[in-house]
């Protein structure tokens, strides 16, 4: 083979790997930002973090309720009233991560375990997607749908 094309094919070959391994890191900052959204968000109702995972006008779609940051806030501000919380432990398998430029979508399945006193309570499962664009401060998500599909007491 001539040294021009084994040249050209082995630049080939690393251009494509490069855009290969962007992509798959790109797809794994999306999943991370799921999974650190619910463990700081709905896990640890860190309301400060809003704004580090979701858009200012992010939206979830909630078993057939619309809830906005406002809604959101206002649950966590509840939750942390409790005086004897569960502990909550998210669990998610990716079904399918896209990402075109600045924006993405997830397809996934959720699984929350509650407890209390070292003592598991509940288990919920929920098939969830969600989209999320590219800001001057990293990936925000701009929307949720989730449905469940599943409770296990």
């Amino acid at each position: 083979m001539k040294p021009i094309i084994r040249l050209f094919l082995g630049l080939l070959f690393l251009v494509i790997s490069s855009t290969l391994s962007q992509a798959q890191t790109e797809e794994k900052l999306i999943q991370n930002l799921i999974q650190d959204s619910f463990d700081d968000l709905f896990s640890e109702f860190k309301s400060e973090k809003l704004l580090d995972y979701y858009t200012e006008d992010f939206l979830l779609l909630e078993q057939g309720e619309v809830w906005d940051n406002e809604l959101i806030l206002a649950y966590f501000e509840r939750a942390k009233q409790n005086p004897n919380p569960s502990v909550r432990t998210n669990r998610f398998e990716f079904i399918e991560t896209k990402v075109s430029g600045s924006t993405a979508w997830v397809a996934y399945h959720n699984y929350a375990t509650f407890s209390q006193n070292g003592e598991e309570t509940q288990q919920l499962y929920w098939l969830e997607s969600a989209t999320a664009v590219k800001t001057e401060k990293g990936w925000r998500l701009e929307l949720l749908h989730s449905t469940r599909v599943g409770t296990q007491h």
